[in-house]
């Protein structure tokens, strides 16, 4: 199938759309933002670099856009800002994954978000929040936290030490319901739940492990010793993909081998074999391919 037919026919025949007004009004700073997009549909090609799946796209660590503000250094798996390319802009209803590096006691002013689903793990240091809903706190290491932006919020994110970077990943998902009551939360893992297993941070569910959002999304950490195996089965095979982030380390899913933050997105499959590599830490991103 020639590239521009396979963009506008979707991988599965069916569009995913993205137009500017459904991305909220961000703040014109050239950094956290996204950019107005055109309607594609699938952007995404399938991974040529494998014979093992068809049903797969890879993105090696270093085809991820870059951008060093001096104050900021983000690589952008997704198109964001200043980085755009047509055929990465969002893995279904995953739009953004930034991985952040903030300097000591500098950070992000107040800026607003709606409609989306705003996702921070922080990988090492502090990262201090404040937004309009009164809202006050630090996320570190071990954490996880959650806004649903909704109707509108207005929020700051500072390094909160000034000796030390802060590291953190940034993940937005599109919701599954707009204009929802804006809320926020965020908790502290058990981290020896995390060893040698896939342990759930977030999905639908307000009654499950972790926290929750409004979309059918699951996600699932693991600190994995090398030569460890398991499975992860889809929660909704039909209809969802699961985009694997590797934070550290190096991992082989499905016969596909990735190292430190590649990411492999996989659809139209019930389940993943995995295998550690080496002493590796692993996001799992189970979402849905289609709005």
């Amino acid at each position: 199938m020639e590239r521009k037919d396979f963009l506008k026919t979707g991988l599965f025949g069916v569009g995913i759309f993205a137009a500017s007004k459904a991305l909220g009004n961000l703040t014109r700073n050239g950094i956290d933002e996204l950019r107005p997009l055109e309607i594609l549909g699938f952007n995404h090609l399938p991974n040529t670099e494998s014979n093992i799946m068809a049903n797969t796209v890879l993105h090696k660590a270093d085809t991820r856009g870059h951008a060093d503000h001096g104050w900021l250094d983000s690589h952008h798996t997704f198109s964001f800002a200043n980085y755009y390319n047509p055929e990465r802009v969002h893995f279904g209803v995953l739009r953004v994954l930034n991985d952040d590096i903030v300097a000591p006691g500098r950070g992000f002013g107040t800026h607003p978000h709606d409609n989306m689903e705003i996702i921070s793990i922080p990988l090492s240091g502090d990262l201090e929040h404040n937004d309009s809903m009164g809202n006050t706190a630090v996320i570190r290491q071990g954490d996880i936290q959650v806004m649903s932006a909704g109707t509108g919020i207005r929020h700051s994110e500072y390094n909160k030490n000034k000796d030390q970077d802060v590291r953190f990943l940034q993940i937005w998902v599109f919701p599954n319901k707009r204009n929802v009551t804006p809320r926020y939360d965020q908790i502290t893992l058990d981290t020896e739940k995390l060893k040698n297993n896939l342990f759930q941070l977030l999905s639908p569910n307000p009654d499950d492990d972790g926290v929750w959002i409004h979309q059918d999304a699951w996600f699932h950490l693991g600190h994995l010793d090398k030569d460890f195996k398991t499975e992860y089965t889809l929660k909704k095979a039909a209809g969802n993909g699961v985009y694997a982030f590797v934070i550290d380390g190096d991992v082989t899913i499905n016969g596909q081998a990735l190292n430190r933050r590649d990411g492999l997105g996989i659809w139209d499959m019930e389940k993943l074999d995995i295998q550690a590599d080496s002493d590796a830490q692993l996001l799992l991103m189970e979402v849905p391919m289609t709005l």
